[in-house]
């Protein structure tokens, strides 16, 4: 799939005020500092869509942007941010987990994790409570360009390992590169076999 239009819509701090009309989602998450800005700018090909920052911490709302006039893109707050006051953090936790347990159009969550580590503790939290509230999700290994080969098989069978102690079968897990745009068209082809899926199903249910 290819994005031809990539437009920011609207920032809320709720479902119930998410922008209409109501259309699939796909939300991207992460540890503070993953690199999502740069991630989102990357699949939809515009550096200036989502504001990065060396700063952690940069997305305080849920921001929604409209893709290809059908879908939206769902850029979520980073969880995890120590140096956030504890008031912030548990506001933006709730903020969270309003938007995952209650928008009927999320589609998919993409968790993304830094490849540069292994799996925390607060990730694999954060995956087992998506398992508990059977929510779709996919994982990224975002900055898999700071990694030789080798090390990025090894990363990626080590994330396997961890997270195969809880799922069967595991969830997809893409490698990707903002800065060279590596694993871009791996994201959006599932994207939009999703989508094709939620077409198909939406007829036959018709």
């Amino acid at each position: 799939m290819k994005i031809s239009k990539a437009v920011y819509v609207a920032s809320s701090v709720s479902a119930a005020s998410k922008p209409s009309p109501a259309k699939t989602e796909f939300a991207f998450i992460g540890r503070s500092n993953v690199g999502k800005s740069s991630l989102i700018n990357c699949l939809t090909g515009n550096s200036s869509l989502a504001h990065t920052s060396s700063k952690p911490g940069k997305t305080q709302c849920i921001n929604h942007f409209l893709i290809n006039d059908s879908w939206y893109l769902v850029d979520l707050p980073g969880y995890g941010y120590a140096k956030m006051s504890k008031q912030r953090r548990e506001g933006l936790a709730t903020m969270i987990n309003d938007y995952i347990d209650n928008s009927l159009e999320l589609a998919l969550l993409f968790v993304l994790l830094d490849s540069r580590h292994d799996l925390l503790k607060i990730d694999l939290d954060f995956l087992i409570s998506l398992g508990e509230k059977g929510v779709p999700f996919a994982i990224v290994l975002t900055k898999c360009d700071k990694l030789g080969p080798n090390a990025l098989a090894a990363r990626v069978e080590s994330m396997k390992s961890a997270i195969g102690e809880y799922w069967e079968p595991l969830p997809l897990i893409f490698t990707t590169s903002a800065e060279r745009g590596t694993g871009k068209d791996d994201v959006l082809d599932y994207i939009g076999q999703v989508l094709k899926d939620l077409e198909t199903n939406n007829q036959q249910i018709q």
